[in-house]
């Protein structure tokens, strides 16, 4: 078996050949890999140079640095995720990232998130990903690729039979792009996962959500679906919901923060009466209040034994993991919730927090954890005592704690702040 590579030692010659001066961060960065290289040659591993690091002084990577990292990684095969959140890559280096993806055969996770690539990088990486058969998940989180540049990635999911996820969340999106991109899944086999977070609508008529609801009737690979902040209605999840008749392979729906009342939760209750595969469903920020939390209680209790996640959630027996936060829901609702609780004995996670806490409320959920139901590290409260009351503080629970940061203090080792990883991940890297 070959020698592995000195990484830093090779970006220092790289860094002088092309007369580069070095990046502090990177070299701490590939200096650290180098301590673990018996690991990451058998097993490889993902190279973290995220610039919103607060453990070590930060130099967050430019894109003539992502040309000396790109040089060293090309013999780096054991690299098999790259890491470059929260840095300051334009154009020109996702031009770089493009160049790389075309030429490289072992990197299998690439995020991008929150750089300032815009329309022309995006299209330089798209169709990069035309050739590429390796990459299985991409994150272009919050870089601002507008309309057309979401349209190439529209166009890349027609041809590429590899990538597994895709998020394109706070990319600003919008409704040529998700009619493209709900066009092109209806044909993708290959992926699992796709997050379409936060697009810009200017239209009430929620045809976006029509387009991608008659996808969900012919696509059988998707699993996990997040159409966050879509300004979605009744209206819109009713045709979710008569889509969902149809599949059988969809296990997550993210529809936190849209405009869903107790009226659109009767066409989940209802579907969630003859579904056995939705395992998460997530509708915080909505306002579903008590008679939608009753709906959802009753299906959960009486029906469904598959959803295992409910964010603001509801209680079908197959739901693990039930999320209601923040969606009015008062001690009606709420203690409706703890009994399906008791009924469901497939559900074992359940977040409650920016609700409406009575006593009613804070009893019922002490009692679930005391006598073992519902266990901390499965819910985002935990109940305490003053002069004789019960009450609930917070704890950092949740499907997607980490959505958009991860703790600089403390390795992530649970699942307890990203349940829906742990319930419904769709491969290694997703």
């Amino acid at each position: 078996m070959s020698v592995c590579p000195d990484l830093h030692q090779h970006y220092v010659q790289v860094c002088q050949n092309l007369g580069q001066p070095e990046n502090p961060f990177i070299a701490h960065v590939l200096q650290e890999a180098d301590k673990n290289d018996e690991i990451i040659w058998t097993k490889g591993f993902t190279l973290k140079i995220a610039g919103n690091s607060h453990l070590v002084p930060v130099q967050r990577v430019t894109d003539d640095n992502l040309q000396v990292l790109v040089s060293v990684l090309r013999t780096a095969a054991f690299v098999t995720g790259l890491d470059l959140r929260y840095n300051v890559l334009t154009d020109a280096g996702a031009k770089t990232m493009a160049t790389f993806l075309q030429e490289n055969s072992s990197l299998r996770y690439l995020n991008l998130m929150f750089n300032n690539i815009g329309k022309s990088g995006a299209e330089l990486i798209a169709k990069a990903l035309h050739r590429n058969e390796t990459l299985l998940h991409m994150r272009m989180t919050g870089n601002k690729i507008g309309e057309k540049g979401g349209m190439f990635f529209a166009s890349m999911l027609q041809i590429n039979s590899t990538l597994e996820k895709l998020d394109l969340g706070d990319c600003d999106i919008g409704v040529q792009c998700l009619i493209a991109t709900a066009s092109a899944l209806n044909l993708n086999k290959s992926v699992k996962a796709i997050n379409l977070n936060r697009p810009l609508l200017f239209s009430q008529e929620e045809e976006t959500t029509v387009h991608l609801a008659l996808m969900l009737k012919n696509n059988s690979s998707l699993v996990e679906l997040h159409l966050c902040k879509h300004e979605m209605k009744n209206f819109g999840v009713e045709r979710l919901c008569e889509a969902l008749y149809e599949n059988s392979s969809l296990r997550y729906l993210d529809l936190a923060c849209n405009k869903i009342t107790s009226d659109g939760v009767k066409f989940l209750g209802k579907l969630l009466k003859w579904n056995q595969t939705l395992q998460i469903l997530d509708l915080k920020a909505n306002r579903i209040e008590d008679d939608g939390a009753i709906y959802l209680s009753e299906a959960l209790a009486l029906y469904n034994r598959t959803l295992q996640v409910l964010v603001f959630t509801q209680l079908p027996q197959n739901l693990q993991v039930l999320s209601v936060v923040s969606n009015n829901i008062s001690g009606k609702g709420l203690v409706a919730l703890s009994d399906a609780m008791k009924t469901n004995t497939e559900l074992s996670c359940i977040y409650i927090w920016g609700n409406k806490f009575d006593e009613a409320t804070c009893m019922a959920f002490s009692e679930l954890i005391q006598m073992g139901r519902l266990k901390l590290n499965c819910t985002d409260v935990e109940p305490y005592e003053v002069d004789g009351h019960t009450y609930l503080a917070e704890l950092s629970h949740g499907l997607q704690k980490h959505y958009y940061w991860t703790p600089s203090y403390w390795a992530v080792t649970k699942k307890d702040a990203n349940a829906s990883l742990a319930i419904a991940a769709v491969s290694e890297y997703l």
